[in-house]
């Protein structure tokens, strides 16, 4: 395996100070966050789920760098957790973690409150457990939440799959498929859709779940994915991932089927670029940071296949996948990055812009006539 990293001086780096894990977390976990103006604006994420279904310990997985073996250590949830994430415009949103015993029925619960400003429930089933209770607890949460807030997008987890062989997995899934629909449809609930995911803390079966939720709350997903496809056709590359690089979450892809092997390499290689910039990239006195706007890594394997990453914002990376033969035009990949990386600032401003979608759709045309002229060079 050939490795090639790029870490110019940080003199041109973004204004943080710290090794990745410090300056690239989500800010200080608050357990009783008050609401601001700021934050009620957020998507809001609901983790909710039975008592030891894993809910904290996908939390703290995947936005707070915790070891899978670390989360054995954590205790019970016994009241709701806000954790605000904000490490970029599209990944920005609050998750609120739930304890299993929450009552719906309590007089306290406000449920116009809580669901009302959510934009996706995610609830936990623990699938190494007898899960009939967790279907019955699914039901009633979402079945009162679809009341309050019909716009909600309902995930559902079934967790701790590790344990369980290929087989078991896939017949777990159509069991809790088929029972959390016909509950539904006996209580004339069919437009209520439900999306199942099997996941592990200990693989990246977790990440790529979220990073699913996450997108559905992205409103400029539409747009990214345009700009990736146009990216890739005219620069002969055959994967393209837009990584939040904290997480690991990709907020976008191109069109093309996602291979479950594809991504876990280009989470592996954004271990290794951020791990060894923060041994060999920052400062004697420590200072400086591992990720910045010239940060550029190539990892070119023994099959022919090349890893290539690039910075496109302060928390987004771009992760590409191609055949050697493609890398050879590197000039033109080079040329082809500029435009895409303008187009995704564009967009990125645009978010916080009064002119919304249409300067946004403005930037896509852009890009457009900028990557064809970059083709044809």
């Amino acid at each position: 395996m050939d490795i090639q990293f790029e870490e110019p001086t940080l003199t041109g780096s973004y204004d943080v100070v710290g090794s990745f894990p410090k300056s690239f977390g989500y800010g200080v976990e608050e357990a009783d966050m008050e609401e601001s103006s700021t934050s009620a604006d957020k998507p809001r994420i609901l983790l909710m789920g039975l008592r030891r279904s894993g809910k904290s310990s996908i939390q703290k997985v995947v936005f707070h760098k915790m070891s899978p073996n670390e989360t054995l250590f954590l205790e019970s949830t016994n009241k709701i957790y806000k954790d605000d994430i904000s490490s970029s415009s599209f990944v920005n949103f609050q998750i609120w973690d739930f304890p299993g015993q929450v009552d719906f029925f309590d007089p306290t619960f406000d449920s116009e409150m809580i669901f009302k400003g959510t934009g996706a429930l995610i609830f936990v089933i623990d699938a190494q457990d007898d899960y009939v209770e967790a279907l019955g607890r699914l039901h009633l949460t979402v079945s009162r939440a679809y009341k309050v807030n019909p716009d909600i997008n309902f995930e559902v987890f079934i967790h701790k799959v590790d344990g369980l062989s290929d087989d078991h997995k896939i017949e777990t899934q159509r069991d809790i498929h088929q029972r959390a629909n016909d509950d539904l449809a006996d209580a004339s609930l069919e437009k209520l859709h439900l999306s199942f995911y099997l996941t592990s803390i200990y693989d990246h079966s977790i990440f790529e779940a979220f990073s699913k939720v996450v997108q559905k709350l992205i409103p400029q997903l539409p747009t990214l994915e345009n700009l990736l496809n146009i990216f890739i056709s005219h620069s002969g590359i055959e994967k393209a991932f837009l990584f939040d690089v904290v997480s690991k979450i990709y907020i976008a892809t191109d069109s093309s089927p996602v291979d479950m092997q594809s991504y876990e390499l280009c989470c592996d290689m954004i271990d290794v670029v951020i791990d060894v910039s923060c041994i060999y990239g920052l400062m004697q006195d420590g200072s400086g940071c591992a990720y910045d706007k010239e940060s550029l890594a190539i990892i070119k394997l023994n099959n022919t296949t090349v890893l290539y990453l690039k910075e496109v914002t302060k928390f987004l990376a771009l992760v590409c996948i191609l055949r050697e033969e493609s890398f050879e035009r590197k000039g033109l990949i080079e040329y082809n990055f500029h435009c895409f990386r303008k187009a995704i600032h564009e967009v990125f401003e645009v978010g916080t812009s009064p002119q919304g979608v249409s300067s946004s759709s403005g930037s896509l045309t852009g890009l457009k006539y900028a990557t064809l002229n970059g083709s044809a060079v």
